[in-house]
């Protein structure tokens, strides 16, 4: 199954990236099971002049790892690109498939680990792999960010530590804000999955809130620089 997520200027896996064997061994055994699936490092999908970049997770089993693009074929997917939508970020119909037609506008999805880990949970050494040799080199091919959106405490770690921060200065938490050593602003939110989402751990309110503030934040941004 070939992807069509955008062309965006940061460094990519090769499809038979072999840095962590028990990914690469899961892999393998999906791609046995389900050769239709795509079954390999999942891109970045979204604009490459992007101001605001979401920091997911990994690639969702029957989600990314199927279809080749993030949040799409799994339930996380409706609540965020319903919300892109609705904050002028997504153009186009999403219909859960990768030729959807689908684009971003503003913004770009970057996994801190690329691929699809068993029972959804990557190891310490495999976030911290995938880390230092795709995520990092990702942010830093993108330099119209200034915002970050953290799905979760995976993804907010990563990109702490991907920014050089020390984790216990940035504590993570629902809403909470960071400025990160690069300048960079990092907003937390808990991860849209379909367990938060059923649990009320996460509402569509409290969705929306973050991708609000993230536009606020921006705002202030391209204001003070205009002012100086």
């Amino acid at each position: 199954m070939a992807s069509v997520t955008s062309p965006v200027p940061a460094q990519e896996a090769p499809r038979d990236c072999p840095l962590c064997p028990r990914l690469v061994a899961f892999r393998e055994a999906l791609r046995a099971e389900h050769p239709a699936w795509w079954n390999a490092p999942v891109p970045h999908f979204g604009d490459p002049e992007a101001w605001l970049a979401i920091c997911g997770l990994a690639p969702g089993k029957q989600g990314a790892n199927r279809t080749g693009r993030p949040f799409t074929g799994d339930y996380a997917g409706l609540l965020l690109y319903q919300t892109l939508a609705r904050f002028g970020l997504a153009q186009g119909s999403f219909a859960e498939r990768p030729d959807d037609g689908l684009a971003l506008r503003g913004v770009v999805i970057v996994n801190a680990v690329k691929c699809v880990p068993p029972q959804n949970k990557p190891t310490p050494q495999e976030i911290a792999t995938c880390t230092h040799a795709y995520f990092r080199p990702a942010l830093a091919a993108l330099p119209q960010v200034r915002v970050l959106v953290a799905l979760g405490r995976i993804a907010h770690d990563a990109a702490v530590r991907a920014a050089g921060g020390r984790l216990s200065a940035y504590p993570f938490a629902h809403l909470a804000e960071h400025r990160l050593p690069d300048g960079r602003l990092l907003v937390d939110s808990y991860h849209c999955s379909r367990y938060n989402q059923n649990t009320n751990r996460l509402t569509p309110a409290m969705f929306e809130a973050v991708f609000k503030r993230a536009a606020a934040l921006r705002a202030a941004e391209v204001s003070n620089l205009r002012g100086k």
